[in-house]
């Protein structure tokens, strides 16, 4: 049973800014989690940096500080699962393998990119790495997660669905009729909140009358677990049981993660002065409980690298992602004759 001080520290910044024990993992894991966290972070500064200059024409919605989550979660996923994402997926599809200059092509609207440039940030797609989509409608892929849940149980196979939500999520009906449908239904789904506690601009304990989304699994009979979406070795640990069960048991699990962004909703900006509770003292305790620190200082104080191999790798990363993107900035625009394809479908 969790005890009340462990799901307070949850909540708290300033608590859980420790290191954690690497026992679990191998060394050459421990080095390819440090790569894929800092490669995702640096690619949503990149974006950021590139939206507030003016490069990128739509919005963008950066996961800077919950990286853990998709990472941790991914670790355990293959091709053959269905993973739907929200609003904020670059970490989401980066964290299964996908392309960095498919993504960088799309929100530069380029022809190339994931979504052939007809999407921008919020529409992505790549099936190649099992993922299905995200969209802008907050809620709007969590009954798809359940719709695969159901064609796995049709064809029998030990796939998982997985819906990543936001805490913002959880306000929708569609939300709570879609736990009813995966309990009632026995269904291989795994609904993953990454609770960064707001909701665009406004704090949880302002709209809800707790901070924990998982209460409503409890409603509908789901296991659910509740973790630190800041520690990514906690992150593995939990998800690779949940995920092992559910392939075997086909019934839904709740994953409750609390993390929290570094930007504010959309682009580059910190919404200190917009974000209802959010300011400054907090953002800096979150800064110091972020899930690269951590771990980098994990490595460090376990022998397992050092300060210069960390630094070497990040900045290799940094020049493949600036190297990236100036090869999307070539990349072509969409014909104009190309406005009403895939508009709609007619049978021939």
């Amino acid at each position: 049973m969790v005890s009340n001080r462990y799901l307070d520290d949850l909540i708290n910044p300033e608590k859980n800014q420790n290191t954690f024990n690497l026992n679990s993992i191998s060394k050459k894991d421990c080095e390819d989690l440090y790569r894929k966290l800092t490669f995702i972070r640096e690619v949503e500064f990149k974006i950021a940096e590139e939206r507030k200059n003016g490069e990128i024409g739509g919005p963008v919605h950066l996961a800077a500080g919950q990286e853990a989550i998709p990472v941790g979660i991914s670790y355990h996923l293959n091709k053959n699962d269905y993973i739907f994402g929200a609003h904020r997926s670059h970490a989401h599809i980066l964290a299964l393998g996908s392309s960095l200059k498919g993504l960088f092509a799309e929100i530069l609207g380029r022809s190339t990119g994931l979504s052939k440039g007809y999407g921008g940030s919020m529409h992505l797609i790549d099936k190649s790495v099992g993922f299905m989509g995200s969209v802008p409608i907050v809620a709007g892929t969590i009954s798809l997660a359940v719709g695969a849940g159901f064609a796995i149980s049709q064809k029998n196979t030990n796939s998982v669905s997985i819906a990543y939500i936001g805490d913002g999520g959880v306000e929708e009906g569609v939300f709570h009729e879609s736990l009813n449908l995966a309990s009632i239904n026995n269904l291989p789904v795994i609904f993953v909140v990454e609770n960064n506690l707001f909701s665009s601009h406004m704090d949880i304990k302002k709209r809800q009358p707790s901070s924990f989304t998982s209460r409503f699994a409890k409603a509908n009979l789901i296991n659910h677990k509740i973790i630190d979406g800041n520690n990514i070795i906690e992150v593995i640990n939990a998800s690779k049981d949940i995920i092992k069960e559910t392939r075997e048991n086909k019934k839904p699990w709740l994953i409750e993660a609390f993390t929290y962004r570094w930007f504010g909703h959309v682009d580059w900006r910190e919404d200190i002065d917009v974000g209802t509770n959010r300011c400054r003292k907090s953002l800096n305790n979150w800064k110091l409980r972020c899930p690269i620190k951590r771990l980098k200082e994990s490595l460090i104080e376990e022998n397992i690298m050092d300060q210069s191999i960390l630094d070497n790798i990040r900045t290799e990363i940094i020049d493949e992602i600036n190297n990236t993107w100036e090869i999307a900035l070539q990349e072509p625009f969409p014909e104009k004759n190309d406005l009403l394809k895939n508009i709609y479908f007619e049978k021939k």
